[in-house]
């Protein structure tokens, strides 16, 4: 069983070092997380490091939940624009985004690849949270001044507000970028419908349930956080272009 994940985790690898420069060229964009290509078809966690032991990180996601991400020697481990690291250079704090194989009944998540946000990245992003984008779970939702309230990941309640900018989608991942400067909604269309994100489903703001997870980029306007793109989050579903887990397909949020 050990070696048949080894020769996958080898392969996804394998198709990964070869996408890397075709992404490279094709994203651009700032960060590592920008060029998708060499993900296609792995599954993905983003979150920050808590602890590490050995080849094992202990990861908080964005979505608040603890997962493990194994690495192996064949794990490509990069930081900003290329750099190579070692797992044994990663220290809690750091900010990672590992693709591969998602064991979700284990929690565990066997990476081919880390790309590493070091600790002052991850205060910067989270010095962001609430201004220039938003991820949490939604506690309410008022149709009738086009507001919501969200728990973030940091177990503050913001409310958030909707504009002519805002798209909704669920599922799929957004134009923007999670972490992108400023605003990168697809198109416009009233809070109420609009473009969705890449590979989602649009949606309007009264599909939008207390209780799901949500992630979208935007600004400030008039001392409310505006997003231009919201995502409703599916759990389990991971996989950009390929199937979820479980066996039912459909592509999953970035």
């Amino acid at each position: 069983m050990r070696c048949a994940t080894r020769r996958v985790l080898l392969g996804m690898l394998v198709i990964g070092l070869a996408a890397g420069p075709a992404a490279r060229a094709q994203g651009g964009g700032q960060g590592p997380y920008r060029g998708r290509g060499q993900f296609a078809g792995m599954q993905r966690e983003r979150g920050e490091v808590t602890a590490v032991n050995g080849g094992t990180l202990t990861v908080k996601t964005d979505e608040g939940t603890t997962i493990q991400v194994i690495t192996t020697a064949n794990t490509r481990v990069m930081k900003g624009r290329g750099e190579m690291m070692k797992v044994a250079d990663l220290k809690a704090g750091d900010g990672v985004m590992a693709a591969g194989m998602l064991d979700a009944a284990n929690n565990t998540l066997h990476a081919a690849m880390v790309f590493v946000e070091d600790a002052a990245q991850m205060q910067a992003m989270k010095a962001n949270l609430g201004k220039t984008y938003i991820v949490g779970r939604v506690t309410a939702v008022d149709l009738d001044n086009a507001r919501m309230t969200v728990e973030r990941t940091d177990h503050v309640s913001q409310t958030i507000g909707f504009d002519e900018t805002t798209s909704f989608s669920r599922g799929g991942r957004m134009m923007g970028g999670m972490f992108g400067a400023g605003p990168g909604g697809p198109g416009s269309g009233g809070a109420g419908a609009a473009a969705p994100a890449a590979g989602g489903e649009s949606i309007t703001l009264a599909d939008i349930k207390v209780g799901e997870m949500v992630r979208g980029t935007g600004s400030v306007k008039n001392g409310i956080f505006v997003p231009t793109e919201l995502v409703v989050m599916e759990r389990g579903r991971r996989r950009e272009g390929g199937a979820a887990m479980g066996g039912s397909a459909g592509p999953g949020p970035q």
